[in-house]
């Protein structure tokens, strides 16, 4: 696999989306696909696919298309979804505990270790198949456990505390749902942020936008 610099986040935001529309393909029993396939799936053009997977090799045969099989492999080599990074979640509120509970962190890369709260209510309790912890425990987890990300489902105002101790602890990337930009004072890290009500409003302007 050749590996480009510089990939452009636009193609990176598409990748899990071919992911997911080939192993569709797999479980209908599909071998190959051509560009023109996945590009009427992904609403895109055929070029397009053609150039994101250009970024990172030569993956099709010409007159037969992409093998789904391969192609899946690759795009998992690429995300590097088979890592399986050790990842804590902060915050068992309602995100916190639908996150643990409905994703599988295993296909996703990441392996969840610890849920920490600061809720006496919460603490004790188990979500998904672990004991929510006291936030002050995070500190001794960390250190015995080598722990790569974290999942902040907290509020705003206790994001900035609760990011200078995990910066300082070693994490480096974070999925965030706190709308706290962690990039302004730690401009080394690697986070993607998650904004449930900007998802919502662009929602609600396509509904004001829909011309059908």
């Amino acid at each position: 696999m050749a590996k480009k610099d510089n990939i452009s986040s636009s193609v990176i935001q598409r990748l899990p989306r071919y992911y997911r529309f080939l192993n569709e393909l797999d479980k209908e029993g599909i071998t190959h696909v051509n560009s023109g396939e996945l590009a009427r799936r992904m609403r895109s053009t055929a070029s397009q696919v053609r150039q994101d997977f250009n970024c990172f090799g030569e993956f099709g045969q010409q007159g037969i298309g992409y093998s789904v099989k391969s192609l899946t492999k690759e795009i998992e080599n690429i995300l590097g979804i088979k890592n399986r990074y050790p990842a804590i979640l902060i915050g068992a509120g309602n995100i916190g505990t639908a996150i643990a509970n409905h994703l599988t962190f295993e296909n996703r890369c990441f392996k969840l270790i610890g849920i920490f709260d600061n809720d006496e209510n919460k603490i004790g309790s188990d979500v998904a198949d672990l004991t929510v912890q006291s936030i002050t425990n995070i500190s001794e987890f960390c250190k015995s456990n080598y722990v790569e990300t974290a999942v902040l489902c907290v509020p705003k105002t206790a994001a900035a505390d609760l990011a200078e101790q995990l910066y300082n602890l070693g994490i480096k990337s974070y999925w965030n749902f706190s709308h706290y930009d962690l990039k302004l004072l730690y401009p080394d890290i690697v986070v993607e942020n998650v904004h449930l009500s900007d998802s919502l409003m662009q929602l609600c302007f396509r509904i004001k936008n829909n011309t059908k």
